[in-house]
């Protein structure tokens, strides 16, 4: 399928006329993700991006799904490494699921392991962000770590559904059955949940920017720092692909340690809790493969309502690539490739 269709782009165009939002132009952007189609909008000064959705990756209604998105950027550019929410386009007949325009960064993609310690002090300035009274409609769980191991509970239904070998299936479980059931230090704090190194590009002054916010919430620190440094993150953009060395990973922490001791009165994530959170972001990124597996050769949801992995919705060379990589993953030596390098890092750190 095209990038993205005629039709789509002349709704947009329509959408953007009829709120009486000035622009020059449209430009489509390469489809690259499975969640959301992008336009550049330029303008007369300062450029506009439209994030027109796919589907929801939180299974949330168009009008909650944007609500929601609007919140994640609102906050999270507070701290100065993500992009501005500019306004929001409500769900139509022509934009089923409306749209977000948000500031343009002009910028490069991220590249590892150089970038690591820019994007280590974007990661402490969403974390260092102090907790607000009303924290809806993002997530915060009263136990953030029950919230993620349960997260991660539910993905995993999926390995029964994802035809995976006898031996890799029970390998995962395995891992599952590593997590602890509690944790000393889980002090909560705003995260991204999507930090894979894809999502960052990095400005000419050298500032790393987190541009894609879909997902956040208020959870443990830990899942970011995994997100961004796992195996499984650092090898998923063909554009930014890294294979990270121990000390890299060990470097990449303590930068953001020592960024977050900005913030005197936040108590830093235990070596323990870190591992944990990395052991189940891993999980996480795991059983979202099987679920991709399981559900990527259904039919497009017809009514455009939540969560959608269809194959339909996103072009077919993404689609192959995201296809390469859940069978990397899901395969006994790289599973056991990063089994080793937690045993590792908990040393490490």
């Amino acid at each position: 399928m095209p990038t993205l269709s005629e039709t789509r782009l002349q709704a947009l165009d329509n959408t953007l006329q009829q709120a009486e939002i000035d622009y020059q132009s449209l430009s489509p952007m390469a489809d690259t993700g499975l969640a959301h189609d992008h336009v550049w909008i330029h303008r007369d000064g300062d450029d506009w991006v439209a994030r027109l959705p796919k589907q929801s990756q939180m299974n949330l209604p168009p009008e909650e799904n944007l609500a929601y998105q609007a919140a994640c950027y609102e906050r999270a550019s507070q701290g100065g490494h993500t992009p501005r929410l500019h306004s929001v386009l409500p769900p139509s007949e022509s934009l089923p699921r409306g749209a977000l325009l948000v500031e343009a960064i002009r910028g490069r993609l991220a590249e590892l392991p150089q970038d690591l310690p820019a994007i280590a002090d974007a990661l402490a300035s969403l974390h260092r962000q102090p907790l607000p009274r009303q924290r809806p409609p993002l997530l915060a769980p009263k136990a953030p770590w029950q919230a993620m191991v349960d997260e991660v509970a539910q993905q995993a239904k999926w390995l029964s559904d994802a035809q995976l070998p006898s031996g890799i299936h029970l390998r995962i479980q395995q891992e599952l059955d590593l997590l602890p059931r509690t944790l000393d230090s889980a002090t909560p704090t705003l995260i991204s949940f999507d930090t894979h190194p894809g999502n960052f590009l990095i400005t000419d002054d050298g500032r790393a920017v987190l541009v894609d916010l879909e997902k956040c919430r208020y959870g443990l620190p830990g899942i970011d720092l995994a997100h961004t440094s796992l195996y499984t993150s650092t090898t998923w953009d063909l554009n930014s692909q890294a294979v990270l060395s121990l000390e890299e990973v060990v470097g990449f922490y303590r930068r953001w340690q020592a960024a977050m001791a900005t913030a005197p009165d936040m108590m830093l994530p235990s070596v323990d809790t870190l591992i944990a959170c990395r052991r189940a972001t891993w999980l996480w990124s795991l059983t979202w493969c099987a679920k991709w597996r399981a559900q990527h050769l259904h039919h497009q949801d017809s009514e455009r309502r939540g969560e959608d992995w269809s194959a339909e919705l996103t072009d077919a060379l993404v689609i192959d690539h995201v296809r390469d990589r859940v069978e990397h993953y899901l395969s006994l030596p790289i599973i056991e490739h990063v089994h080793s390098e937690l045993q590792c890092l908990q040393t490490a750190l």
